[in-house]
């Protein structure tokens, strides 16, 4: 345990992430107006592909923003990767990019639930990891509730969509996504099996 919370405080303090710009959340509201074809008017995307948007961390929202920019800089070879994102944010600018990120943190929080007979495996899989494969426990970087660290720019999980959910575990444990600090979720999600993605994903779904 000690050993944890000095490698997790070592990596705040290595990985923090700023930007400059200070968001606006009625600038924001105004420049969504595209966004909400996918995430819904507030942030609360109808649709499992995609993520809910509704309360996440302003520093996060940023964070993703600005990488997918840079992977349409660099033919994705940097960034985070996606065709569809990667398009919409091209022409984005740093306030631009700001206004979004303290619109969307400014709804209310995201809400899912979580089917009964996953909790106990769930919560236990979440809060303990497993020592034997050496699967470091979720809530040490996003809490007990799943709500993460802003200041980390560790995203606030609670809520999201299962199906979106399993979709980025399984994208850290291939490789194809890349965009977290330090590899932390490639190492984690690497070591996870189908049933461990599916059991952790439904559980996290039902957080708040």
């Amino acid at each position: 345990m000690k050993k944890l919370a000095l490698f997790v405080g070592l990596y705040l303090g290595l990985t923090g992430v700023t930007f400059a710009a200070t968001g606006d959340a009625e600038a924001g509201k105004a420049k969504s107006q595209v966004c909400a074809a996918c995430h819904g008017p507030t942030g609360s995307s109808p649709s499992d592909m995609y993520p809910k948007l509704n309360g996440q961390h302003a520093s996060y929202i940023a964070k993703q923003l600005h990488d997918y920019k840079l992977a349409a800089e660099t033919g994705g070879e940097e960034g985070r990767a996606n065709a569809i994102m990667q398009g919409q944010v091209a022409a984005l600018n740093d306030q631009d990019i700001a206004d979004l990120a303290a619109y969307f943190a400014s709804q209310d929080p995201m809400q899912g639930t979580a089917p009964e007979d996953v909790v106990e495996a769930g919560q236990a899989f979440y809060m303990g990891g497993d020592e034997e494969r050496k699967i470091a426990a979720c809530v040490a970087c996003h809490g007990p509730r799943g709500d993460g660290m802003g200041l980390a720019t560790f995203p606030d999980i609670s809520g999201q969509h299962t199906a979106y959910l399993i979709t980025q575990l399984e994208m850290f444990r291939s490789g194809e996504r890349a965009n977290d600090m330090n590899g932390m979720m490639r190492d984690v999600a690497s070591k996870l099996t189908d049933e461990d993605i599916e059991l952790l994903s439904q559980y996290i779904s039902g957080l708040y």
